[in-house]
């Protein structure tokens, strides 16, 4: 694994991260807005490139976006977004993640690595970062919504991934809490 080094995102980062992100915006012009967006097609569909880009900028410039970039040397090799589950009104609305005990509860929600710095553990480097920065916030309870690496025996294609793969979280000590479907499962870890 190359070495790496971690900063949780402020406003002079956000060159970092608009170049690891590229043109595509890391995926189909997402820009880590997939969660941000209370719903997905046409809101969606409006929301994504260019507009999704200045959403996030106009948060990297008030602080207003939690989450962290690793680094190796000065440049960024991957994302990892988290915060406030609240922050996230597409999680809210989704029906396998519902829940009545989300108050105060944090998510860890997407992943994004450098195409050549993938499958060398940046994934799970970035999970125990996260995990660090967010225990010093005083949050008692994380959760992520990660996914299996195979569908109906086929290996899941890199972009549906972005959420973590579920082993990475149940060998960082999540636990499934919640499941209504093999491909959602809800995963909760007790900070202390």
């Amino acid at each position: 694994m190359p070495k790496l080094t971690f900063k949780e995102v402020k406003s002079e980062l956000w060159p970092a991260f608009e170049k690891l992100f590229g043109d595509n915006g890391a995926c189909g012009g997402c820009w880590c807005q997939h969660w941000r967006v209370p719903q997905g097609g046409k809101m969606w569909e409006m929301a994504k490139g260019e507009n999704a880009r200045n959403v996030m900028r106009q948060l990297f410039v008030e602080n207003k976006v939690t989450g962290l970039l690793a680094f190796e040397g000065d440049k960024a090799v991957g994302w990892c977004s988290y915060g406030p589950r609240t922050d996230y009104p597409r999680i809210e609305r989704t029906e396998a993640y519902m829940r009545d005990d989300t108050e105060g509860v944090w998510c860890i929600n997407c992943f994004f690595i450098d195409k050549h710095y993938r499958q060398q553990g940046v994934a799970t480097a970035m999970l125990e970062a996260a995990l660090k920065f967010i225990k010093k916030r005083k949050v008692k309870v994380v959760e992520a919504y990660p996914v299996p690496l195979t569908m109906d025996g086929q290996k899941l294609p890199g972009a549906f991934v972005y959420p973590g793969p579920l082993k990475m979280f149940d060998d960082a000590g999540f636990k499934i809490i919640q499941r209504i479907s093999y491909s959602r499962p809800l995963v909760r870890k007790a900070l202390k």
